[in-house]
């Protein structure tokens, strides 16, 4: 559904937008009196899939606040991660759907769009608490709620967006709630979804550049898309009757970017860099603190808590500043800085669909945490496990902490498998959706088929342009440099530029690593039977790591795990110059989490202010190394 002024004024001067039946001629849904937790989250996951639809079309109508065109994207990533908290669930309560959901945004939420949809469901989970199941008059209660929590949170509102539009359609459920045949969902959300449309329509009115750019809000719109896709599923089914519609007509105004018209990105403030921060931490100040610690030199504030976790979105001038004031709260997960001016030149100069220039794709072996991939949205193709006759992709079908259980159990372990040229293709194909170029960062080539059925398939799809980087590394060090090349990407810096500076990173950075216990190198052909009866009975820890080009290289073998940390630390410290100012740090682990938390502990001591990523070995590189295995990877930048 794509609306421009013209038509947009047209339908809001006759009331087609608000008259006009939600499913156009489609028959009349069922009559639903309840929601319990497997309908909301069917509900939930239709709005994911439709707003995640409208992408390209969001991006090419964001104007505000900045013209970066960028709103789809990050509501889409939003929803994503929505969607992925909620995968493989069966909860039957209603309250702990939403409360799942909203955490899942909270975590992944990008840009303000993200920051206020997450918002908004930690309210609507708030008001649903301690119900299993709920009558239209509670969910309209609820959406209240969110609207009422949504316009709390935002310092300086400005009507016309999503705010407006969010409101309205939650004042109208509410209404429909209290009127005659009060208990059915299905046409309560028939009128709610009038009502987005045409608080959608008025948006123009409200907000002058939306007018000047012939526009409507799209955050808003995005919105509207959510509510559209649960009155789909009320109506059509999981799928809707009209996703063709909306596939196709995603891109069908892709030439007339209302961004490339704009005639400078900030329609709204004057800073220039998107900044978000994730904080976690037992003791974290409350919102009102945090935003007054924040506020000075900064647009677009928001900040939302939740338990034990801080989400900060700000525009800024001076973005590490406000990283730094974060770190002294508690553990900063995950922070991005993103030059508006680049993203909005690249976008005025779009051809086609607005997409950012440059975007990082990395097998699932990168041991990149969840919260960073998505705060910098990177794309991960899994890497394979094969089970009998069973196939699982690494990190989608099989988590780390759910492998880690067996190793620790004993359980027969699967053989391990790089994706196919075709699983490639289709990884490049989604990434290039987002990207004009498409940064691959993979798993040394000397240790994994991984790049060369990569390389075949960037062969097979010339018409995507795919720079391969060969991480001459696995696990956090390929993972480090995918972060460093996202972040270059995010200030503007071309493709060429970032494949050539991450090279030069790397052959200057490096992983160590050890094992509890031999075994599981045995099986993959890393050691000899009789090394590995040696390490057995003199409890010999060895200490491996990845030299240049990739290949495993003996740092030593010592004589217990403490030793073997010291080895390991040491090795990392004679690597860093003392006058080095720029490098960090990965910590990974097989079900050592104590451990990681020491070296965590240890590295930050020694290294101030240096960042320190922690994640657990992923299942395909763990089921090599076996249970109790850990290592540090570091990577110089100076």
């Amino acid at each position: 559904m794509s609306l421009h002024r013209e038509e947009l004024g047209k339908a809001a001067r006759h009331g087609r937008i608000a008259s006009q039946p939600p499913g156009g001629s489609r028959p009349r849904a069922a009559r639903i009196g309840y929601a319990d937790g497997p309908r909301l989250r069917r509900a939930l996951l239709a709005a994911c899939r439709r707003g995640r639809r409208s992408r390209s079309e969001l991006n090419r109508i964001n104007v505000f606040p900045v013209a970066d065109g960028d709103t789809g994207t990050n509501l889409s990533l939003t929803l994503e991660a929505v969607a992925a908290g909620m995968a493989g669930s069966r909860e039957r309560r209603a309250d702990r759907v939403a409360a799942s959901a909203a955490r899942a945004a909270l975590l992944g939420a990008r840009g303000n769009c993200g920051m206020m949809l997450s918002q908004f469901l930690l309210g609507f989970s708030g008001a649903l608490e301690g119900r299993a199941r709920v009558s239209l008059a509670q969910f309209s209660a609820a959406l209240a709620a969110g609207a009422r929590s949504l316009d709390a949170a935002v310092g300086n509102p400005v009507e016309g967006t999503i705010l407006t539009v969010v409101r309205e359609s939650a004042a109208r459920a509410v209404d429909e709630s209290e009127g005659d045949g009060a208990g059915d969902f299905a046409d309560a959300m028939a009128r709610v979804l009038e009502t987005a449309r045409a608080s959608l329509a008025r948006t123009p009115d409200l907000l002058p550049v939306l007018a000047e750019a012939g526009v409507v809000d799209a955050g808003a719109k995005g919105f509207v898309e959510m509510v559209e896709g649960v009155v789909g599923l009320i109506e059509g089914g999981e799928e809707g009757e009209d996703a063709a519609e909306v596939a196709a007509g995603a891109d069908a105004h892709a030439g007339r970017s209302a961004v490339g018209a704009a005639g400078h990105p900030f329609t709204h403030g004057s800073k220039r860099y998107c900044t978000e921060i994730l904080v976690e931490g037992p003791e974290l100040p409350g919102e009102r603190a945090v935003r007054a610690a924040l506020s000075e030199g900064s647009e677009e504030l928001l900040v939302i808590r939740s338990e034990d976790v801080l989400k900060v979105h700000l525009h800024t001038d001076r973005p590490q500043a406000a990283i730094d004031y974060c770190a002294a709260l508690g553990t900063v997960v995950a922070h991005k800085a993103e030059d508006m001016l680049a993203q909005f030149e690249a976008a005025r100069d779009a051809r086609g669909a607005v997409r950012r220039p440059v975007g990082v794709l990395v097998d699932s072996g990168s041991d990149l945490p969840e919260a960073v991939m998505r705060a910098h949205g990177i794309h991960m193709i899994p890497l394979l496990l094969i089970e009998d006759d069973r196939t699982l992709r690494d990190r989608v079908d099989v988590t780390p902490e759910e492998f880690h259980a067996r190793l620790e159990e004993g359980e027969s372990l699967p053989t391990t498998s790089q994706p196919p040229p075709g699983d490639f293709i289709a990884a490049f194909e989604r990434a290039s959706a987002d990207f004009e170029v498409v940064v691959a960062i993979l798993v040394a080539a000397s240790l994994s088929g991984v790049y060369r059925s990569a390389e075949n398939a960037a062969r097979l799809a010339p018409h995507l342009d795919v720079r391969l980087v060969d991480s001459e590394g696995a696990s956090i060090l390929a993972g480090l440099l995918a972060l460093k090349a996202a972040e270059l990407a995010e200030a503007g810096a071309p493709p060429g530029e970032i494949v050539a500076e991450v090279r030069r990173i790397r052959r200057q950075s490096g992983i160590l690593f050890t094992v509890r216990g031999l075994d599981r190198l045995i099986a993959s052909g890393r050691v000899s039977q009789f090394a590995g009866w040696l390490g057995g009975v003199l409890d010999l820890k060895p200490v491996l790591g990845l030299a240049g080009g990739g290949s495993v290289k003996a740092f030593g073998r010592v004589r217990g795990a403490r030793r073997a940390r010291k080895l390991i630390l040491d090795t990392v410290a004679e690597a860093i110059p003392p006058d080095a100012k720029r490098f960090r740090f990965g910590v990974i682990h097989a079900a050592a989490p104590e451990m990681a938390a020491e070296l965590r502990a240890e590295l930050a001591a020694r290294y101030e202010g240096a960042e320190i990523l922690v994640a657990p070995i992923t299942p395909v590189i763990a089921t090599h190394l076996g249970p109790g295995a850990w290592g540090i990877a570091y990577m110089l930048e100076d």
